[in-house]
């Protein structure tokens, strides 16, 4: 059988820990390398030990992957996320990226990268999110321009940006199907007197508190009736798991299936639609 063998960055982390334990258990997938930062004291360490204490063979290093790999996952900062993208251009990997907060900058580097190297790039991995993207944009097609568009979030305290690359992707999906322009209507604020709420805008509010996962609700407020479409993360692994889909999709794999031989995807910048074929 052949394996996706894939590089995690951040792997002790939360999101790297969850990808680790969601490698293990996905057929075609194979962790061949765990990357933290220089200094980390987990560096030397099994990085299956560390994540689930199930020893996996494989030291965490520093740097970039060592061993041989045929994909990068990397969920950690913006920064760190482009560092990674330009090693992967030099060395030929594909890279699954799900790192949020990333600027217009930021993301015309990876638009610039994906000439070179397939990536995948979604802020939220969940299958049952991208399903949901897919969801919001049929209904606002369907209800039309006499429904006002809200969507509110909510994340636990640690969380560093806001809104959430969710949100804004939801926002995204919902201009894209009204043929709006979401960076002149999204409103992310109310407070005083603000006036009459716009036909236009696209409201998107942050809530952060507690251990939450990642809950989002999109809601379409009518005339005597509104529909309410949500999403709620109960653990991290939902994330992790459409990872390592990606990984496998990207790299040409198929989870379980032996029978063809891989080929991998070409450059481009691809998303979790792609992944699911949505």
């Amino acid at each position: 059988m052949g394996y996706t063998r894939i590089g995690v960055f951040g792997a002790t982390g939360k999101m790297g820990s969850a990808i680790i334990r969601a490698i293990g258990t996905t057929p075609g997938a194979l962790l061949a390398a765990a990357v933290e930062r220089e200094g980390h004291p987990a560096i030397g360490q099994d990085a299956g030990v560390v994540a689930s204490g199930v020893s996996r063979g494989v030291p965490i290093t520093a740097g970039t992957p060592a061993n041989k790999t045929d994909v990068w996952i990397d969920f950690s900062v913006p920064a760190a996320t482009l560092a990674a993208v330009r090693a992967a251009q030099v060395m030929n990997v594909a890279m699954v990226v799900g790192t949020t907060g990333l600027s217009a900058d930021d993301r015309e580097q990876l638009q610039a990268a994906a000439k070179q190297i397939p990536i995948v790039f979604s802020p939220n991995m969940s299958v049952g999110v991208n399903v949901m993207l897919k969801l919001v944009a049929d209904a606002a097609r369907a209800l039309g321009p006499s429904y006002d568009l809200e969507i509110v979030e909510t994340h636990h305290r640690a969380k560093r940006d806001a809104p959430s690359g969710t949100a804004l992707r939801l926002g995204e999906a919902l201009a894209e199907a009204t043929g709006r322009n979401l960076g002149a209507t999204a409103r992310y604020e109310r407070h005083g007197e603000i006036g009459a709420r716009t036909a236009a805008e696209i409201g998107i509010q942050t809530l952060r508190g507690g251990d939450v996962v990642g809950d989002h609700t999109v809601f379409f407020l009518g005339t005597g009736d509104r529909i309410e479409i949500t999403h709620r993360a109960s653990s991290r692994d939902t994330f992790a798991v459409g990872a390592v889909r990606a990984a496998l999709w990207v790299a040409g794999h198929v989870s379980g299936d032996e029978s063809t031989p891989a080929q991998r995807r070409e450059p481009g910048l691809y998303d979790m639609r792609d992944v699911l074929d949505l």
